[in-house]
């Protein structure tokens, strides 16, 4: 393919792919704990690092993707806090977030340049070093996920009884908020600040639909996000359209499009039950009609 022939495409490929599998597990967790609105959150949140790196002139890659960390980490404190009203953390870190990033961003007139690329991503402009640290984050978080896999399963569903099990379930489900945070902070370069929860969550959403189990969501949730990224990537290069907003609108139609094949599927299999039904009830009352003895 000609756009292959470039460095730039070549990058985009590398980075995308090596995020929407990881992202993708990331998204199959956060959905299962009922925390979808994690990752936008944390993205928002790492505005005011992106802010605070170009006002103090150090790379805002590196700033917002250590706030993003800290940010994950403060929301699993004040989530303990408000128990029963877990989503509140949420709300709380976001507000404090932006509000950080808003006040930075009026101290730094010059920051509206570049700003742009942060808020939409620019996988196109994604540099070596970049692609580094996305591939170290995605093979640590994945040697996390798979060595805590069990556990995380068993708090997925129901913490308490991990804890009576004897779990650390407050040490699990802290390294599981930094290493969403830095999932969150690797994947802005591809969908950007605005985008990535597209990345994380739309693949989740269309795995968990139509799996048949925990682990087969991991693993579709995986196929449906590189795909998706591909052919996002693919789409833009052709189309020339932006790279986040393609890959989150070709997301977003695999699955309106795999939920409209689910609702067709059920659909079908009810009319063929019914119709299965109705043979079997003609077949079985003409069976008895013909067995009685004619007189």
């Amino acid at each position: 393919m000609e756009m292959l022939h470039y460095d730039f495409m070549q990058r985009a490929f590398y980075a995308g792919g090596i995020i929407a599998i990881i992202a993708s597990v990331l998204g199959v967790y956060l959905m299962l704990r009922r925390q979808a609105l994690m990752a936008d959150m944390l993205s928002h949140v790492s505005l005011s690092g992106v802010a605070a790196g170009s006002l103090l002139h150090v790379n805002p890659a590196l700033t917002g993707f250590a706030v993003a960390v800290i940010g994950a980490i403060i929301v699993e404190y004040v989530r303990r806090a408000y128990k029963t009203y877990s989503e509140i953390s949420i709300a709380i870190i976001m507000i404090g977030g932006l509000s950080t990033a808003v006040v930075l961003m009026s101290l730094n007139n010059g920051i509206n340049k570049g700003f742009t690329a942060y808020l939409f991503g620019s996988v196109v402009a994604v540099n070596q070093t970049e692609i580094i640290m996305m591939l170290g984050v995605a093979v640590v978080a994945g040697i996390f996920f798979y060595t805590f896999r069990r556990p995380l399963y068993q708090m997925t569903f129901d913490e308490e009884t991990a804890k009576t099990n004897g779990l650390p379930v407050n040490h699990i489900s802290l390294l599981f908020s930094i290493f969403t945070g830095m999932i969150v902070a690797a994947a802005m370069p591809i969908v950007g600040v605005l985008l990535v929860s597209s990345l994380i969550i739309l693949p989740a959403a269309l795995a968990i639909r139509i799996a048949p189990s925990f682990v087969a969501a991991l693993f579709l949730a995986m196929i449906i996000g590189l795909v998706g990224v591909l052919s996002g990537l693919t789409a833009s290069y052709q189309l020339s359209t932006p790279p986040g907003g393609t890959i989150a609108i070709v997301l977003l139609l695999f699955l309106v499009i795999g939920i409209g094949i689910q609702k067709v599927v059920l659909k079908l299999r009810k009319s063929r039950s019914k119709k299965f039904a109705a043979t079997e009830t003609a077949f079985y009352g003409d069976s008895k009609r013909f067995s009685k003895d004619p007189k």
